[in-house]
């Protein structure tokens, strides 16, 4: 009897193991396939992101283009009570400024007297009262500080330096045209309002128009993409019938030769 019972358990391991092989290659395969299905998923997203029209040929999110950090919080109006009160203290500038045509030299006086004057007696009356002087810090700009702002306007003259270089120099006709049309537009504008005025309104655009478009993008990609193909079919057909025909400037030819 336990010969035969031996037996039968080996008979019996065979069979599990094979059983369990059988299963083991299910899952494998399972796995591997899924896996192989979720890579080729990914990389169709990816290609299907890439070839999404982007206003400007923007590649980065709003909030990176903007600069990132403080500053893109608020023009993003991440912290809406931020950017509430920077929107308004903006637009109570340019009430005292142009509606009720204060002058600038004559509110930085007025705002000077009347905070020396209050901090003058509240740090003499200080001693009567028997309470506290006020504690006034003391601003001091580093080096290093100034050193930093003046790299980096140095670096952003340059770089207009460089492209009004470019466009003088008859490089690139499409940045001309784009220089030439935005100079015209703006000038239009200036003989509108005066430079305060179009601060103000630029201000108020970089507080509504980053945030609306980050809310709508698809739609307005969308739509800036039909607006794109049909602005380069009529500039195909410019380019053929004038364009081509205006002779290259100097730095261009030598380039070729």
């Amino acid at each position: 009897m336990a010969e035969l019972e031996g037996e039968r358990e080996r008979e019996r391991e065979p069979v599990a193991e094979s059983v369990e092989d059988k299963i083991t290659e299910k899952i494998d395969g399972g796995d591997s396939s899924s896996s192989s299905s979720s890579d080729s998923d990914d990389d169709k997203l990816d290609a299907v992101k890439s070839k999404v029209f982007r206003l400007f040929g923007r590649e980065k999110p709003v909030h990176k283009v903007l600069g990132g950090g403080k500053p893109a919080d608020v023009f993003l109006w991440r912290n809406k009570k931020i950017s509430a009160g920077v929107l308004g203290g903006a637009t109570a500038v340019w009430v005292f400024f142009e509606l009720l045509e204060y002058h600038l030299i004559t509110l930085l006086c007025h705002l000077s007297i009347f905070s020396l004057a209050v901090l003058f007696l509240w740090s003499n009356a200080s001693n009567f009262l028997n309470k506290p002087p006020p504690k006034i810090p003391e601003v001091v700009l580093s080096e290093k500080c100034v050193r930093e702002v003046a790299s980096g306007l140095r670096i952003e003259i340059n770089r207009g330096f460089v492209v009004l270089h470019d466009i003088a120099s008859g490089r690139d006709l499409k940045k001309f045209l784009a220089v030439i049309a935005g100079l015209w537009a703006l000038s239009l504008v200036g003989s509108c309002c005066n430079i305060l005025t179009l601060l103000y309104i630029s201000f108020v655009l970089l507080h509504t128009v980053p945030v609306l478009y980050e809310k709508y993008e698809d739609q307005v990609d969308a739509y800036s993409e039909k607006t794109w193909i049909k602005i380069k079919k009529q500039y195909a057909v410019l380019d053929e019938k004038y364009l081509s025909k205006i002779p290259k400037g100097p730095l261009k030819e030598k380039k070729k030769d």
